[in-house]
């Protein structure tokens, strides 16, 4: 199958790759040729054919950096970083304790920052780049019982805009992808709890459906690929709808 996408040889750091999504993800990568790298709390359970790999607290700046650095090394460089990291608690604003926003906002945001600074600068010195941040629907919207994760999605928004903006001149991209509802193991663990709310959200997506992981990873592909060498600073929404209604 010819090489459509340019991400043959193409050295891709997926940070949160062992999770549902990110495992996803990899496995795209692997698929179109990319040497793959993965950063993840747990790195043991990894696609086989990931090319480098690093156990770290992503919530940690240092972490994050000495993670992404070690990776970089073992993959001769990097040419596009995905960050794929997120945790959520819902319940209302009112009863979050402080660990609990600073472990969100840790999680989702401190990572996003350090991994997005260290990997533009890399970038920058080679003179192209791609880096794409998992936002969310959450981040544009004021969902009810999503405080400090839509707080956090709406940051890296403008985070990422801000980087598209200062590194675009050294060729660097910095875009966002806004999944809606997907089927994953955060949405699954959801509806187990709350079997009764599955129609409800179900109503709210005009296509009537749950998005896949494989319309997720695509986009993500294009983005990350030489096609996509003039987007920069958007936010992608892969929602079958939800944000136009």
């Amino acid at each position: 199958m010819p090489d459509w996408l340019g991400l043959g040889g193409q050295r891709v750091v997926v940070a949160g790759g062992a999770g549902t999504i990110g495992s996803a993800l990899v496995s795209g990568f692997a698929d179109a040729g990319a040497s793959v790298g993965v950063i993840d709390l747990d790195v043991s359970n990894v696609d086989p054919r990931v090319n480098a790999s690093a156990r770290a607290d992503l919530s940690d700046g240092d972490e994050a950096r000495g993670s992404l650095n070690s990776v970089m090394q073992q993959l001769g460089g990097l040419d596009g970083l995905v960050h794929c990291v997120g945790i959520n608690d819902r319940k209302p604003i009112e009863n979050y304790t402080a660990p609990e926003w600073d472990r969100i906002v840790g999680v989702n945001l401190t990572s996003a920052f350090h991994l997005g600074a260290q990997a533009a600068a890399a970038m920058r010195e080679r003179g192209r780049g791609r880096i794409v941040f998992f936002s969310s629907v959450a981040g544009r919207s004021g969902h009810k019982l999503h405080g400090p994760y839509a707080a956090t999605k709406g940051a890296i928004n403008q985070l990422m805009r801000v980087i598209a903006h200062e590194y675009a001149v050294h060729g660097v991209t910095a875009n966002a992808v806004a999944p809606g509802y997907m089927d994953t193991e955060l949405t699954r663990r959801y509806l187990t709890d709350n079997p009764d709310k599955r129609h409800a959200l179900i109503e709210l997506i005009p296509a009537g459906r749950f998005g896949t992981l494989q319309e997720v990873v695509d986009p993500v592909l294009f983005l990350c690929s030489p096609r996509a060498s003039f987007i920069t600073g958007q936010v992608l929404y892969i929602d079958g709808g939800r944000t136009i209604i």
